[in-house]
């Protein structure tokens, strides 16, 4: 993988085939996954291959970065909210902290670990003028290494 996340699809396609579940995966069947994929978290591009973000590899993933909306969200859970009061946003055991451009996408996230989840507004445009910097992940998701609290409200 480069340092920018990419991978050759043959490379790929030669590890699945190591194991026999995998051996039939052709080129075409992951052209289709990502295609029919709704949180479309893979591109592929001159035979190579990447995820758009959520990687949690010891290496970091390189992104270009990207100027963000006025705001962005994030849902989380309610037993962190005191933390992320301190500390802001951190990407934990990811690479990237992961925003979202819409309430109902931040409201669905925070649903996996609360189940009347947090939902945080971040003053992106703010945040990226003081020089924070944001990268797009894909259509929905936007990645930044850090969200300091300054720049996170409660909606």
């Amino acid at each position: 993988m480069d340092d920018k996340g990419w991978v050759s699809v043959q490379q790929l396609l030669d590890a699945l085939h190591k194991d026999n579940k995998w051996e039939k995966v052709s080129e075409e069947d992951i052209c289709s996954m990502i295609a029919m994929s709704e949180k479309k978290r893979h591109e592929m591009e001159d035979g190579k291959i990447r995820a758009f973000y959520g990687h949690s590899i010891p290496m970091h993933i390189k992104k270009e970065q990207k100027m963000p909306p006025d705001i962005l969200y994030h849902g989380t859970a309610r037993r962190f909210l005191s933390r992320i009061k301190i500390d802001g946003l951190l990407p934990q055991s990811r690479q990237y902290v992961h925003l979202s451009q819409d309430i109902s996408t931040a409201q669905s996230v925070g649903l996996r670990h609360d189940n009347k989840p947090c939902i945080l507004q971040i003053a992106a445009k703010r945040a990226w003028e003081d020089g924070i910097p944001f990268y797009l992940g894909n259509e929905k998701v936007w990645l930044a290494d850090v969200i300091p609290s300054k720049y996170i409200s409660e909606v």
